[in-house]
């Protein structure tokens, strides 16, 4: 475990949970019986499709088998204090990573062999701290319903009458709003923005040969002018019709918040604060741990 990180002790989801994934998931509570369907209907054959699919085509992760990308996840499940999922690599030319857990069931996490080739060590923790975001906060359930109504979207376009599109719709933007606390997890996890928002600007123009080459300052900048977009009717009007059928907000929206996050006093609140309940219980005679 890396000890020149703040270790947060006893951390809640709620300690860091997005506002924007408050009011989307509390929305979605309101739908009666959409939690008890999805753990009854869809969770089991999820559960089997997907340990099936990882057991036979992937590569199962443990202190045998890539332990440096095992180390990166216990150390990220240290800070967030939190048990570790199975991690399994798996050969994709799309970069990529997910996350899948029921309650009460064993959780996993997959990262393709394309993501992994185009991030630093830093980065690939980043996006497993992300992903442990989703267990963090429990996401599985909702998670699991708007990956499949994405996929039949995909498969039948003109597949629900107006009441299954408007679900879809509320689907979309919970799981946009969703990111944002993974985000902040990323963050809590490896504890330097400029981390986080390297991995978003790699996803959104980056690849082996081009990452190295890319300039972070000026992604962050052209994060800022995305913002100046909103400054006309015409323009915020365009954001919204190009994420509405977004299942991730777009890149730099995602940096923009992580820098804003980042400068905040209740992410530097969160952090002092559970430095010293960890000081507390690593010394409980008194007195400061020295690193």
């Amino acid at each position: 475990m890396n000890l020149s990180k703040t270790q947060l002790i006893g951390l809640k989801a709620d300690d860091f949970r997005h506002p924007l994934d408050q009011q989307a998931t509390a929305t979605l509570k309101q739908l009666p019986g959409l939690d008890m369907m999805v753990r009854s209907l869809l969770g089991s054959v999820a559960e089997q499709f997907f340990y099936l699919n990882n057991i036979a085509a992937s590569i199962l992760v443990n202190d045998k088998q890539l332990p440096h990308l095992y180390n990166l996840l216990t150390d990220a499940c240290g800070i967030l204090d939190m048990e570790p999922p199975q991690l399994y690599i798996q050969q994709n030319p799309v970069p990529n990573a997910y996350t899948f857990a029921m309650q009460g069931k064993q959780p996993f996490m997959v990262l393709h062999t394309s993501l992994i080739e185009m991030l630093t060590p830093q980065e690939i923790q980043g996006v497993m701290a992300h992903e442990l975001g989703h267990l963090k906060c429990e996401h599985g359930v909702y998670l699991t319903l708007a990956n499949m109504m994405v996929l039949g979207a995909r498969l039948l376009p003109n597949w629900g009458t107006a009441i299954a599109q408007s679900l879809q719709n509320q689907m979309l933007e919970w799981l946009r709003c969703a990111e944002f606390s993974c985000d902040r997890a990323a963050l809590l996890a490896t504890q330097d923005p400029k981390v986080i928002m390297s991995i978003l600007m790699k996803l959104a123009g980056g690849s082996p040969t081009l990452a190295p080459q890319l300039n972070l300052e000026a992604f962050i900048q052209q994060a800022r002018d995305y913002d100046a977009i909103s400054d006309t009717i015409l323009g915020e009007m365009l954001k919204q019709l190009q994420t509405e059928q977004l299942t991730h907000p777009v890149p730099v929206l995602r940096a923009r918040e992580i820098d804003r996050w980042a400068t905040s006093q209740d992410y530097n609140h969160l952090l002092e604060t559970r430095q010293i309940e960890y000081n507390q219980k690593a010394n409980p005679k008194g007195g400061w741990r020295n690193w």
